[in-house]
């Protein structure tokens, strides 16, 4: 008995009780894991930049929205997991959350292994087709292809990340997190400073800390009490509950997609300045990731909160929840996203010795930091959406919202007035264009879940 409320311990009440203090503890380990995987890919910079030079640093750098590209829809599905996991769990459904829970593992590990096919055979095609320099593009697609190997990994870690995340657990994803991310900087350390393995060394080392804690999540599933017990005999893909995570997931792993294939078109723009430019994109990027996972653990914390509330009818609670959360997010998101740009020069500093590659730096993090406040907002609303079961129109929303801009602003706009600076005043632009939209959205959305509530009475 107390094993069983020991391991309960991690479980967050979602449904009852105040709400701030439990999405700030529900949030912030989820923060730490999102910096501890930024991190992952944080120390493979740094450590190429500084012993193996700007050209590695460029080679790693320009693969990153191209790997998002490709991996995003997947991970988007697992949203539609944790959401399916987090109704179930909530109304007692003891059955559908175990079939839900071996259902999305299946698909983790038979989408991780279609991933790193397609990784492997297209990674060259596709850095071809962004333009990547020719001094640049062997060890990119190096790079790319090892990175790939551990795609099944990842996966697996990602969907058992979300299957925790459904009943409020966000304390022991950190905890492995924690531990694979010390390895992977040891490995870096070792296999680029004293083996010379430049960008291969790096990407060897990603793939084995992510093994790591995918056997973490994965054993930890494996001996938890209760509904989401993992057991390697239940694994199958059952069409009932496959189909109920892809019409919340896949809706968003194509907004996710999308989005970031508009990134892929900002890389090539950015590609066009050289690889100067290039370097202090990749640095920059990296930094501004940062702020990212600070808007996304809200986020995740809204779709959980929301969802579950859904699953037991209690819609006022769902509002307030998506009230909390703005708070939350515009407050620590424009604190944070002011201080990046304040200490933007020291930051950057810790990725390359090149003061040209800081000022390029400079001039991306002047219109993403600051107004980064924005982009949390925007990735709320269709979280909330999401909870609630809704995620087809927010997902043409955002496309529509933020890929258009962008795609209007980088063929339209940009080769009349080519500057870093111009080109990466598309983002708050087409963050603040999506936010009216979502909010239409959310609006007509709310009206039918409340006037739906009602008529249940």
């Amino acid at each position: 008995m107390n094993s069983v409320a020991g391991k309960r311990k991690y479980e967050i009440d979602m449904c009852n009780g105040s709400i701030m203090d439990k999405l700030i503890s529900f949030s912030f380990p989820l923060m730490l894991s999102g910096i501890l995987q930024l991190m992952f890919h944080a120390v493979d910079i740094v450590v190429v930049g500084r012993f193996t030079g700007s050209r590695a640093l460029a080679a790693v750098g320009s693969t990153t929205a191209l790997i998002n590209t490709f991996t995003n829809l997947f991970i988007g599905v697992s949203l539609g997991a944790n959401v399916m996991a987090a109704r179930f769990y909530a109304a007692g459904r003891e059955k559908e959350m175990s079939e839900t829970v071996h259902t999305a593992i299946t698909f983790a590990a038979v989408s991780g292994v279609v991933m790193t096919a397609a990784g492997v055979l297209f990674s060259r095609v596709a850095l071809e087709w962004m333009a990547t320099p020719s001094d640049v593009i062997d060890l990119s697609t190096l790079y790319m292809r090892i990175y790939f190997l551990g795609m099944p990994f990842f996966m697996l870690y990602n969907y058992g990340a979300a299957v925790l995340r459904a009943v409020g657990d966000t304390k022991r994803p950190l905890f492995f997190l924690f531990i694979s991310g010390v390895i992977n900087i040891g490995l870096n350390l070792l296999l680029v400073i004293v083996f010379h393995m430049g960008v291969a060394g790096v990407a060897i080392a990603t793939v084995i800390s992510q093994l790591i804690s995918c056997i973490l999540v994965l054993r930890c599933l494996y001996c938890s009490e209760g509904s989401y017990q993992l057991r390697f005999s239940k694994l199958s893909m059952k069409g009932k509950y496959l189909k109920q995570i892809f019409q919340v997931g896949i809706p968003a792993g194509i907004q996710s997609t999308v989005i970031n294939f508009s990134n892929v078109l900002l890389q090539s723009s950015v590609n066009s300045f050289g690889k100067t430019a290039m370097a202090g994109y990749t640095a920059a990027d990296n930094i501004f990731g940062f702020l990212y996972v600070i808007v996304n653990s809200f986020t995740q914390a809204c779709m959980s909160f929301t969802s579950q509330n859904y699953g037991v009818g209690k819609w006022k609670r769902m509002d307030r929840v998506l009230v909390d959360c703005v708070i939350l997010s515009v407050t620590v998101t424009f604190c944070c996203g002011s201080l990046v740009y304040f200490f933007g020069p020291n930051l950057l500093h810790i990725y390359t010795a090149d003061s040209e590659v800081v000022q390029c730096g400079m001039e991306i993090l002047l219109y993403t930091t600051v107004t980064y406040f924005i982009c949390g907002i925007m990735d709320l609303l269709p979280g909330a959406l999401r909870g609630m079961g809704f995620s087809a129109v927010p997902m043409i929303l955002s496309v529509v919202g933020t890929v258009g801009t962008r795609i209007v602003w980088i063929y339209g706009l940009f080769p009349k007035h080519r500057s870093l600076s111009f080109l990466f005043i598309s983002y708050p632009v087409s963050w603040m264009l999506t936010i009216v939209l979502q909010l239409i959205c959310l609006y007509f959305v709310r009206r039918r879940v409340h006037e739906h509530s009602k008529g249940n009475v």
